[in-house]
């Protein structure tokens, strides 16, 4: 009895082989004539308003392709206007606004600590080249050079700026080692 109690409570729709049950289930015993043919007139009338339905429908999409067509408009375009519309929709929310003044406010601090590295290594290279051993090693260079260009032949002894230096240091260094054309006996060497 229980069992008959729960099903007639039970509130999921039919699923499967109840509804082959109530299908075949001939309730038409239970229904009067007359109740008979208000029901068969129903049924009539739904299915000539679902028809009728169909028809405006599909007529309506017609239309409305005309319409587009008119306009210009096709698939890409309509993705398109649907694409911007998001878009625009998301960066109108809240949480992307919130989001937006987070990474804007990271970035100009990203940038001013990029600036202040940068900085700072200028001034640190500006230090090193003022350095009394960067000195050293600038005069070491010098007297090197100097003393390579005497050696080779050359008669400018004046010390010139540090990238002068480095120049000609590197102009003597590829010229002594021999990768050059070979020179005559009596060819002098001049930098």
């Amino acid at each position: 009895m229980e069992a008959q109690a729960q099903g007639l409570l039970e509130t999921e729709p039919l699923q499967g082989r109840d509804e082959d049950a109530a299908a075949s289930a001939d309730f038409s015993s239970m229904l009067s004539e007359q109740e008979k043919e208000e029901l068969k007139a129903e049924l009539i009338q739904l299915e000539d308003e679902i028809t009728t339905l169909r028809q405006v429908l599909s007529a309506k999409e017609r239309h409305l392709v005309e319409i587009k067509q008119k306009l210009g408009m096709n698939l890409m375009n309509e993705l398109k206007q649907n694409f911007s519309k998001s878009w625009h929709d998301m960066q109108t929310t809240t949480a992307y606004k919130k989001t937006q003044e987070t990474l804007s406010h990271a970035g100009q601090k990203a940038t001013a600590a990029f600036s202040n590295v940068g900085t700072a290594i200028s001034k640190k290279f500006g230090d090193m080249r003022n350095s009394p051993t960067f000195k050293s090693f600038e005069e070491r260079v010098e007297t090197t050079v100097t003393s390579l260009k005497t050696k080779v032949g050359g008669t400018n002894h004046g010390g010139g700026s540090f990238e002068e230096v480095l120049s000609s240091t590197a102009q003597a260094s590829a010229q002594s080692s021999g990768g050059g054309a070979r020179r005559a006996e009596g060819e002098e060497l001049r930098c």
